[in-house]
Formats: structure tokens, C-alpha cells, sequence
């Protein structure tokens, strides 16, 4: 059993208040057709939610272009309309809020606090290597 099956367990139980800011998403394989379920970390932001992701992961690739996805969210089923944001600027600023909205992962990103605020530059260096995940709720 990986880390990531350890959290898809957990989130399909009563213990997933327990994990926090963390939702299963589950998208469909643009070429394959195949669905893949990947636990991630998120924000809230409004009507939506951010996830960051590392660029070298696969499953965003598969909403680059804005899909339909289903989410496993606080022990509930929703569906929603995720589209991946790769421009660095934009990655940059929405890793500044996820630190603020998530100070505890500046320290796992590298990412120093200097007077309550993350460290440009090094926002600026992790953003490189990341990406966001913007995910509309779809309303019924």
C-alpha cells in the first residue's frame, strides 16, 4: 500500500477530518478514457478551490485544457469543472495565498516567512517547479 492509497483510504472514511485540507479528485484520462483518483491538497478562495500540484505529476495534465471532474470532498461526492493554470506569474501568486491560507507547508516548499509574509524569491524559485488547479464547483 503507497502513501496515496494510505490517504484514498482514509478519505472515503469518517476519518477524513483528519486530513484537513486534503480532497480526492478524480479525472478521466484524455487518451485512455480511464479514471484516475489522486488525494491533493487545497485552498478556498470564493466559489472555488486551489490545488497546487508538481509539474512532473501526470493526472493535471488531463484538465489542461478545462474537464469535468469529480471530487471527494469532506466525505461528499461533487462534481466540478477543473482547468490547470501553468502561466508562472499566475502560479506565483496563488502560491503566495496558499501559503497564507496553509503557512504550515512554507517550511516543506522551501519557502521562508519574513514578517508574516512568504519570501518573494523563493516563491518566485518553487513556482517553477509547481502548478495550480483551479476547480469550479458545479451547482445543481
Amino acid at each position: 500500500m503507497t502513501g496515496n492509497d494510505f490517504v484514498k483510504f482514509f478519505l472515503r472514511t469518517p476519518l477524513y477530518v483528519f486530513l484537513g485540507n486534503t480532497l480526492l479528485i478524480t479525472v478521466t484520462g484524455c487518451k485512455t478514457g480511464r479514471k484516475y483518483s489522486v488525494p491533493v491538497g487545497f485552498y478556498r478562495d470564493e466559489d472555488c478551490l486551489w490545488v497546487m500540484t508538481n509539474r512532473n505529476r501526470t493526472w493535471w495534465r488531463n484538465v489542461t485544457n478545462g474537464a469535468n471532474v469529480t471530487l471527494l470532498l469532506k466525505g461528499k461526492t461533487v462534481d466540478a469543472f477543473a482547468e490547470a493554470k501553468l502561466d508562472e506569474k499566475t502560479v506565483e501568486i496563488h502560491l503566495f495565498e496558499y501559503i497564507q491560507h496553509i503557512p504550515l507547508a512554507a517550511k516543506s516548499l522551501g519557502i521562508r516567512i519574513e514578517n508574516k509574509l512568504p519570501n518573494a524569491e523563493d516563491v518566485r524559485r518553487v513556482a517553477k517547479d509547481r502548478l495550480f488547479v483551479k476547480i469550479d464547483l458545479v451547482r445543481n
